[in-house]
């Protein structure tokens, strides 16, 4: 997928909903009380609520809250993916 069509899915005003999940997530992973697996389902509960409070409670806030949160994600992981796969490629 190109970025520029992500971009065009999520509405601008709601970057700074993004680098907030990719923040909280990170807290969360750093949290040994929150299984890994709950991660996601928190960060996109949060950016949800966000884009609701930003934007006021409609169908398209609720969709813009889930592809917030999972841009977050998704950001993270390809992050992570590549530093692991390129140390793997050292070795």
């Amino acid at each position: 997928m190109d970025w520029n069509v992500l971009q065009g899915l999520i509405d601008p005003s709601l970057v700074v909903v993004v680098a907030v999940c990719w923040v909280l997530g990170y807290i969360l992973k750093q949290t040994p009380q929150v299984p890994d697996w709950s991660i996601i389902f928190i960060v996109t509960a949060f950016a949800i609520g966000a884009v609701i409070l930003t934007l006021g409670l409609t169908i398209e806030s609720v969709l813009q809250g889930i592809l917030c949160g999972a841009v977050a994600v998704y950001g993270n992981q390809i992050i992570k993916q590549g530093v692991k796969g390129a140390n793997e490629d050292d070795h």
